[in-house]
């Protein structure tokens, strides 16, 4: 196991950040962590880092627990916060040669590992550049360059695509996959929830500091399934397809919604043939029969209450 929280709680005063959490990431795995502001996310992620001390409970990174083995703890991770920190005055090779050195990498060695991470990041043409000077994105990718220095197990990311354009967030995207495709675990939080579900293995759902659900991505969408939903697109008489289409065995509720019939089913249908049946044999015209899709958006809206701190 290489990240687990056994009653995690963080108090600030009368504020609960987090309570009594319960988490557990396997090696390998590309962890999505999801929660709205305030949920407790960047507190976890901290805690992690060996930069916050629980109030109580226990974290354990790679089996060293939180906030007695730090010293350990802390070559084995690689952080990227939310911000940038200022180094207005250094070009991103000497940035990244800083840093190397901080890890006690020097010589030869240095070099070879960095040319290694500014080709993997795809930095190698803005090495003589400042770091001031790069866009959100590059320095995005820079941020994380710096964290793979010292090629650590775990990479902690939080909102690591956080005010990039579009361009810059499949970058970032596709620099975690690959990371993940060379064994890296990585927990990532994020609020751009369509590239979770393509990038990450696991997710779990925070909601005033509390675990509200946990598992794969499909099992979210599975929970978050109340009843299979399907639109019916007809140009005949909208108020005569609600009625006919009410009156069907399987059919719990009908609404109109933006010019399209929305009927929720009982959660066993699964075969919707016998929609165009009933349409056809009082002969209302279909134009189009499409199931809702339930993604990983429609799963956290329905899991989590909307609550924050």
């Amino acid at each position: 196991m290489i990240v687990q929280t056994i009653n995690l709680t963080k108090k600030y005063g009368k504020l609960v950040a987090l309570n009594n959490l319960h988490l557990n990431i396997e090696e390998g795995e590309c962890f999505g962590y999801i929660g709205p502001n305030g949920a407790g996310k960047t507190t976890t992620i901290r805690i992690l880092a060996t930069l916050l001390q629980p109030t109580w409970g226990e974290a354990r990174v790679c089996g060293q627990v939180v906030g007695y083995e730090n010293r350990k703890i802390r070559p084995l991770i690689g952080y990227v916060p939310d911000f940038f920190g200022a180094y207005e005055d250094m070009v991103v090779q000497e940035y990244l040669e800083f840093f190397a050195s901080a890890y006690d990498i020097t010589g030869k060695k240095r070099d070879r590992i960095v040319g290694d991470v500014l080709e993997l990041t795809d930095l190698t043409f803005k090495r003589d550049a400042l770091v001031d000077s790069l866009s959100r994105g590059m320095k995005q990718r820079l941020s994380i360059a710096r964290v793979l220095l010292h090629d650590p197990k775990l990479l902690l990311l939080d909102e690591p695509a956080s005010g990039l354009d579009p361009r810059a967030r499949i970058e970032i995207r596709e620099l975690l996959k690959e990371l993940h495709r060379m064994g890296k675990t990585i927990l990532i939080s994020s609020h751009i929830l369509p590239e979770l579900a393509d990038l990450c293995t696991s997710i779990g759902i925070l909601e005033q500091g509390e675990m509200v659900f946990q598992g794969s991505v499909r099992e979210a969408v599975r929970r978050a399934q109340t009843g299979a939903v399907v639109h019916v697109v007809t140009p005949d008489d909208h108020e005569r397809a609600q009625q006919v289409l009410a009156a069907l065995p399987n059919v719990e509720g009908v609404h109109l919604r933006d010019g399209e019939i929305v009927l929720t089913l009982t959660t066993d249908t699964t075969d919707f043939s016998f929609i165009a049946e009933a349409m056809l044999a009082n002969k209302l015209r279909i134009q189009e029969i499409k199931p809702e899709e339930v993604n990983l958006e429609t799963a956290f809206m329905r899991l989590t209450k909307g609550i924050v701190q």
